[in-house]
This record gives C-alpha cells, sequence and structure tokens, in this order.
C-alpha cells in the first residue's frame, strides 16, 4: 500500500493556468500538521499523499503556501459537481440563517423536496421510494437488510444467502464488509456468517471468464441452492478497476433474480450522480435494480446516502422501526437538492459522456506504452483506472504504483492513494466540471510522471 515520507523535497517548479508548484513538497511548513495529527488519530487516517487541503475550487485543490493540484480524485468520487460550488454553500447558509441544524426524523420540507427528486431518479418512480441515510455504508447495510426481510417475510428463514462478488468493496461497517470480495479486510470478523457467498467478478482481466455460465457453476459449486438465495449485490463498477459488468452479463443476472424472487441490489454509491456519463452507472447495462444504494456524489459535499427501491421492499417496516438519526438532515439534505440542480441544470452527466471519449482512448494509448507494468486499462465517462502490475504478470505493484502517484503529486496532479486489491491501481476521477483544456493538461502530466518513472528504472 502507499507510502508517503514526511520528508520536504525539491521538485521543479510548476505555473500553468490549472497547476502551481512553487515550494518543496511536501510543505516543510506543513509538518506540524501532520505531526500533531499522528499524536492525535489512529495511524489508519493517513495514507494519502501529504497535502494539507486549504481552498477546493470546481477542479482544483490549493494549499495555503500557494501550490495548487489539479484534482483527480473528487474528494473520492464526491464531488461530482465540482469543488466548493455557491449554489450549494448558498443553499447550507440559507438554513443556517434559519435555525435549522437538526430534525432526527422530524419533518422538514427540504427532505420531502429531496426524496422527491430522488424517486424521479429511479428506474420506474411511482415503484419506488427513497431512505435517506448518512453513508455508503449504511445504505450498503440496509440493502442487506432489506433483501434477507424480503426473504424471511415472504418465503422462509432457508432463503437467506447474499452473493456478492469477489474482489468487491462495499464500505467498512461489518454487514458491507461480510458482502465484500477482499479476505484481507475481513480478518478482524473472525469466524464469518456462511450465508454470505462471493463469486468470480467477471471483469476480463483479473478474472478472464465473463460468462454468467460461471456464475451459476460457482454457486452450485458452494452448494448454494439458487431458491435459497435472498439478495444479490454487485457494485454497478466495481471501485478496485474500475472494473465494469459485460452488458449481456448484467441482464442474464437481473433476469435470473427475477426467475428466482431475488432482490438485485446495485451499489452505485461510487458511480452515481453522473459519473459514468449516465445518471447511475446500471443504465449503461439496461437492468431494473429492486434497491439502489446511493451516496458520495449525491451532495459534491456533506455527508448523505440513499436507498432508491422498490416500495414494496422498503415498506416491511412499520413506523420508527427502520430510521437513522440523521436521515435527511437539514444541512446534508439542502446541500443535496442544490447538487442535483446543478447537474441538471449543467449537463453534467452528458458532459461526462462527452469528455470520457477523451479520457479513455487517452488512458489506454498511456497504458498501451508499457504493457509489461500497465496491466489494464479501463474506463466510462470520468472514471478510469490503469492496473500496475509486475514485469509481465497480473500480480498487483503497489510500490510502481506508488511512485507514479507521488510523481503526478510533485507535478501538480492530485490523485488519492493507489486501490485495488493490492494498492495497484491508479485510479482517476475528476470532478464532471473540469475544462476540457484542464483534462487534456492533466492526462499530459499523468504520462509525464509515468515516463520518468519508468525511465528511472531503465
Amino acid at each position: 500500500m502507499a507510502t508517503y515520507e514526511l520528508k520536504p523535497i525539491s521538485v521543479p517548479k510548476v505555473h500553468t493556468s490549472y497547476r502551481t508548484i512553487k515550494t518543496k513538497i511536501p510543505v516543510p511548513q506543513s509538518l506540524k500538521i501532520f505531526k500533531k495529527l499522528q499524536k492525535s488519530e489512529p495511524r489508519s487516517m493517513a495514507g494519502q499523499p501529504p497535502i494539507v487541503w486549504h481552498k477546493a475550487d470546481n477542479f482544483t485543490v490549493s494549499d495555503r503556501w500557494g501550490n495548487r493540484w489539479i484534482d483527480w480524485s473528487s474528494g473520492v468520487l464526491i464531488t461530482n459537481a465540482g469543488h466548493g460550488r455557491r449554489a450549494i454553500a448558498q443553499a447550507l447558509q440559507d438554513v443556517i440563517r434559519q435555525g435549522l441544524l437538526a430534525s432526527y426524523v422530524f419533518v422538514h420540507e427540504k427532505r420531502a423536496e429531496l426524496t422527491g427528486m430522488l424517486q424521479a431518479l429511479a428506474p420506474e418512480p411511482r415503484r419506488y421510494s427513497v431512505f435517506l441515510l448518512s453513508t455508503g455504508s449504511e445504505a450498503v447495510e440496509n440493502c442487506i437488510k432489506l433483501a434477507k426481510t424480503y426473504a424471511l417475510e415472504k418465503y422462509s428463514s432457508r432463503k437467506r444467502y447474499i452473493v456478492s462478488f469477489q474482489n468487491a468493496f462495499h464500505g467498512r461497517t461489518m454487514g458491507s464488509q461480510l458482502a465484500g470480495g477482499m479476505p484481507r479486510l475481513k480478518k478482524w470478523l473472525g469466524n464469518l456468517d456462511p450465508s454470505f457467498v462471493q463469486v468470480p467478478f467477471p471483469d476480463g482481466y483479473k478474472n478472464e471468464n465473463i460468462s454468467f455460465d460461471l456464475f451459476l457453476q460457482t454457486l452450485r459449486a458452494k452448494r448454494v441452492a439458487f431458491k435459497d438465495i435472498a439478495g444479490v449485490i454487485t457494485e454497478s463498477f466495481q471501485g478496485v478497476g474500475p472494473d465494469f459488468l459485460p452488458g449481456e452479463y448484467a441482464r442474464k443476472l437481473a433476469a435470473f433474480c427475477r426467475e428466482y424472487d431475488i432482490v438485485l441490489a446495485v451499489d452505485e454509491v461510487q458511480a452515481g450522480f453522473g459519473r459514468t456519463g449516465k445518471m447511475f452507472c446500471f443504465e449503461h447495462y439496461g437492468i431494473k435494480p429492486d434497491l439502489i444504494a446511493c451516496g458520495k456524489g449525491i451532495s459534491s459535499s456533506l455527508p448523505i446516502a440513499a436507498v432508491i427501491g422498490r416500495k414494496d421492499i422498503q415498506n416491511l417496516y412499520a413506523p420508527g422501526s427502520m430510521t437513522s438519526t440523521h436521515s435527511g438532515s437539514p444541512l446534508p439534505a439542502v446541500a443535496a437538492i442544490a447538487n442535483l440542480k446543478l447537474i441538471a441544470k449543467e449537463g453534467l452527466v452528458a458532459r461526462a459522456a462527452k469528455l470520457g471519449k477523451l479520457l479513455a482512448p487517452e488512458v489506454e494509448r498511456i497504458q498501451n506504452k508499457y504493457p509489461a507494468v500497465l496491466g489494464c486499462a479501463h474506463g466510462l465517462g470520468l472514471v478510469a483506472g490503469i492496473q500496475v502490475v509486475k514485469p509481465g504478470t497480473k500480480e498487483p505493484n503497489s510500490e510502481l504504483a506508488s511512485r507514479i502517484n507521488i510523481a503526478c503529486f510533485q507535478k501538480g496532479l492530485l490523485m488519492f492513494a493507489p486501490v485495488g486489491i493490492g494498492g495497484e491501481c491508479l485510479k482517476i476521477a475528476p470532478p464532471l466540471t473540469i475544462s476540457e483544456a484542464a483534462l487534456r493538461e492533466s492526462l499530459q502530466v499523468f504520462e509525464e510522471a509515468i515516463d520518468q518513472v519508468m525511465q528511472k528504472d531503465e
């Protein structure tokens, strides 16, 4: 996994319309902040490039010492509508002046407005309702709970299995990690719940078999009867890649779930709200999930999440028995409303689709320069990634990925630390508001950083 030394070094100065590097990196004056955090926080909170954010504007991030980066992180796929949007800030100021900061699940007008806006985005709005929450992990937990409850109420306790995919990441809470597909993240759980079962994900690279028959064969091999499955949950694209479902596979999966009355839940926490050039990524596949877990880009700012799901499933719980402390809390709710309005007004979904036609081919071209170590490139809309591997293998190479990541950082291009099953994936996810000129410049910087690192290894 990525490690970043808190040792300032001199790097070439940078000054363009979008990037400025004028100090040593990391900034010497920033070290006291990092050292203070080392004393007051668990080390798990470290692990990102050593920048102290001071201001973020549209698609750039600045520190207070005059350095500025093009942002390829969007926080962590949060700021789809861009950083620091005035409309979102104004909406927050308005509700603060109103004097409404918290409400539990007592009703306020903006909660009704937001749930209506999200309901309108559902595959069949009249059949779906919206349950507001705080985090993506919480949304996933509720998808699991609802799928199991639906099966128990309608059938019996035998219909209990939750099927998910290897290499999946659904969050950091217990249920979301039981559904996750990375064994290293489950060590703390001890004895695992046998009703959670993983099958290979058809990414076409780590798993070359993209046939839906493998899904069925794996369940048979694990002695899981199809009629005993309560729910299937999948990321619409796996965050470790990004890795996308083949369309035919997704449609066969949806048909399978309909045949056996299995709740199909799609995790759109990373993918939703325009990121892939559709409002939701599952729209690319032509399927209609029963439950949709949302988060991150729902507000481009404050913590808020949602489950958009079939009414007959969401209504299984009586009034007061399925709530959350901050469900639809006033500040996140108005931030989300302003964000959704910006996405619609500025055509950011179509913009992501358009810029994706520039991003994906360029990332693939860069990957093809060094195919022995840049294992594969996947992208759709304004999310893409390159998986860095050991020469001639598919084995993750986190050390090389980290060096490329650091080289980008030193040149004024900010990415979050490499992700993936072994810290091998260089992930690209700028705000959907990034200009074409800035996207081209950042791709050039990315290529220069890779060239620089590769030349040092020759």
